[in-house]
């Protein structure tokens, strides 16, 4: 059977609530992910040190909340 469903304001405000809910799950878990990631590469490379015995790999830190 076919329906047609016409979108009440209510039924517009959940589904944009629903959506911004599900990206911002995305977000935080790709983050988790690169984070993950980076974590085992530098860790990974822990023993590679130059000449004067530096680490050849190092983690420098994050960018600042919002700046990009």
């Amino acid at each position: 059977m076919l329906r047609i469903h016409v979108e009440t304001p209510a039924d517009a405000e959940l589904s944009s609530t629903l959506d911004e809910l599900v990206a911002e799950g995305a977000r935080r878990m790709l983050a988790a992910a690169l984070e993950a990631e980076v974590d085992a590469f530098v860790t990974a490379l822990s023993d590679e040190r130059d000449v004067q015995g530096h680490r050849l790999v190092v983690r420098n830190g994050h960018a600042w909340p919002g700046r990009w």
